[in-house]
């Protein structure tokens, strides 16, 4: 699929994740999902040339990360009962469908020409990117937007939204990102849950055949 292409399964996606989102039972989250709504994130793509560039594709894949996260949570669980308290299922919820909202108002479809298979010219839709509406960075700008929409977030998914890049996002040089980061991980296993169920989705799941 591409940006000019139709998703037959928007409405269907979008239904899941708000009745998984509402079976959190947390405070505010009709509003969260309102703000969403206003903002485009169920029509959004998940990136612009890489995994899910397609209306719909941002749901989708946060989709797919919440269920990645949800299988490791049951065989790393098993393996270690103990982990069960610190990665619950709301929690896991919250971080993992609500990691990407600060893609929700970052693309654009622009028209432009490119060459088919023939060589000739055609008219051909493309998303493009746009920091200029938040520019406040990615992980850090899903924690203000949430909490802008009145979500009282816990610490643990707080840092799982901020650092769900991992180590990709660190800045070249930064002693301070670094030791943030390492320290987020000691924190709370859901940061490096979700790490790794982004990872897993968008390598894995959303390859390419």
């Amino acid at each position: 699929m591409s940006a000019d292409s139709t998703n037959p399964n928007i409405e269907k996606n979008k239904e899941r994740f708000c009745k998984i989102l509402r079976e959190t039972g947390r405070e505010n989250i009709d509003y969260v999902i309102e703000d969403l709504e206003a903002m485009g994130f169920f029509t959004a793509p998940a990136s612009v040339k890489n995994h899910y560039n397609f209306p719909g594709g941002l749901t989708e894949h946060s989709l797919n990360v919440y269920d990645a996260a949800m299988a490791v949570r049951g065989t790393m669980t098993a393996m270690r009962p103990g982990l069960e308290k610190d990665l619950r299922e709301d929690s896991i919820a919250i971080a993992a469908l609500l990691h990407d909202v600060c893609k929700a108002d970052l693309y654009s479809v622009v028209n432009r020409k490119r060459k088919n298979e023939i060589g000739t010219w055609e008219d051909v839709k493309e998303y493009q990117i746009d920091y200029s509406n938040f520019p406040m960075g990615h992980g850090e700008k899903s924690v203000i937007m949430l909490l802008r929409s009145g979500l009282d977030l816990e610490d643990a998914e707080a840092l799982a939204i901020r650092w769900h890049m991992g180590p990709w996002e660190l800045a070249q040089q930064s002693i301070d990102q670094d030791r943030n980061y390492r320290t987020a991980q000691q924190f709370s296993p859901l940061v490096p849950l979700i790490h790794t169920a982004d990872t897993l989705a968008a390598q894995l799941l959303e390859r390419e055949s």
